[in-house]
């Protein structure tokens, strides 16, 4: 990476600081997130290890009782964003003298991970001990809460929790739904901020706010949400995500000398391991989400049905048959990795997850390839992220 190009990144990350958190962006996004914190924080690693530490830490702040870390934090109530925390009425977590409201569910857990590097980085074992807790707490409610009752690998219940909103992946499951007839008029500020012609479609925002409501409707209970609510599928994205940071959280047990916890940890992995086949599609030859209503695969390859490789999952055809895919894209592709199929009918190459290439899905997606000796792809993707 150029020079020039680092303290654009630096100049972007301090621009966007709160404080001891991170925003995605002023107005479109104006809070903390999930996943991206994650990622933040390995980013100031790089030239302020205390202040990475601080990213996480506050992030974990919005941990609920129950285990689950969500994907937005309201530290405060800002007009210029929908669906706010008045949306959402969430239980009121983090500290006695601050508390504030979250989402009501949560988003890739890419947490663990994330930590795993910044003791690698920082060796502040301390930081990484105080941490723990909470990680191995949120891998247990993903395990309990997000495993449907007759399915092995874990599930999503809305597609704002895999990250990847309006990825074609979520068709099946959201052609199936029925949008609440009391949802009531509401107002965008999404495309107020961004090209509408880039954004997900009025329809699929119709289905989103369904299922808020019907977590609403049921106070939040995850098991209900999970088993009865309106949407349900499996993303090979979470379900690779997770197995990779339950291994991520195991090498931290082991390190930090949690070693009440490795045989469950280990168990997780073995599952996980086990109910990769889950989200096999033989058809196409690709991991691909899957809806749990019906059974039904979605047809296309998407950059999380890459992530096999960073996982460390898959048997060897899988594997050479995923290759394949990548190879045939970046054939056909100017860069690598889209977000969808370009050969797929419902690509579009600047709708947000129809096509567009995503910073974090291409570090993931890159990372794996070069720990599983696939250096020309993972330099491909890398590469082709930095000239864009």
């Amino acid at each position: 990476m150029s020079v020039d190009l680092d303290q654009q990144a630096i100049g972007i990350l301090k621009q966007n600081d709160r404080g001891g958190f991170t925003i995605p962006t002023a107005r479109q996004y104006p809070y903390q997130w999930n996943w991206d914190s994650a990622f933040v924080a390995l980013g100031f690693a790089t030239f302020d290890p205390d202040r990475a530490w601080r990213e996480v830490e506050l992030l974990v702040e919005g941990q609920w009782d129950n285990g689950m870390i969500p994907n937005i934090l309201f530290r405060n109530d800002d007009p210029d964003y929908f669906p706010g925390p008045s949306v959402w009425r969430t239980p009121m977590v983090g500290p006695p003298d601050a508390k504030f409201s979250t989402s009501g569910i949560s988003q890739p857990p890419v947490l663990a991970t994330g930590v795993a590097d910044l003791v690698r980085s920082t060796r502040d074992t301390a930081r990484g001990k105080a941490m723990f807790d909470a990680l191995i707490r949120y891998h247990r409610w993903f395990h309990r809460d997000r495993k449907p009752d007759g399915f092995p690998a874990i599930a999503t219940v809305h597609p704002w929790e895999t990250g990847r909103d309006n990825c074609p992946d979520w068709e099946h499951g959201l052609a199936a739904m029925t949008v609440d007839p009391d949802l009531g008029t509401y107002e965008r500020r999404d495309n107020v901020h961004s090209d509408q012609a880039q954004r997900p479609s009025d329809h699929q925002y119709d289905c989103f706010l369904s299922i808020v409501k019907f977590g609403r409707d049921h106070g939040w209970d995850q098991s209900v949400l999970t088993n009865q609510g309106p949407f349900l599928m499996a993303d090979p994205g979470l379900h690779f995500m997770l197995l990779r940071a339950d291994r991520d959280l195991l090498h931290l047990a082991n390190r930090l000398g949690r070693t009440d916890c490795t045989a469950e940890i280990e168990q997780w992995i073995a599952d996980g391991d086990a109910a990769t086949d889950a989200l096999w599609n033989a058809d196409l030859g690709a991991f691909t989400a899957r809806d749990l209503r019906t059974g039904v695969f979605s047809d296309g390859f998407s950059s999380a049905s890459a992530l096999c490789f960073y996982a460390d999952t898959g048997s060897p055809a899988q594997r050479q048959s995923t290759l394949g895919h990548i190879r045939r894209i970046k054939s056909s592709a100017r860069y690598l990795l889209p977000s969808w199929d370009p050969n797929h009918r419902l690509f579009e190459p600047q709708r947000y997850w129809c096509g567009p290439l995503w910073p974090q899905m291409n570090y993931v997606a890159s990372r794996g390839l070069q720990e599983q000796g696939e250096f020309e792809l993972a330099d491909a993707i890398r590469d082709d992220l930095r000239s864009v």
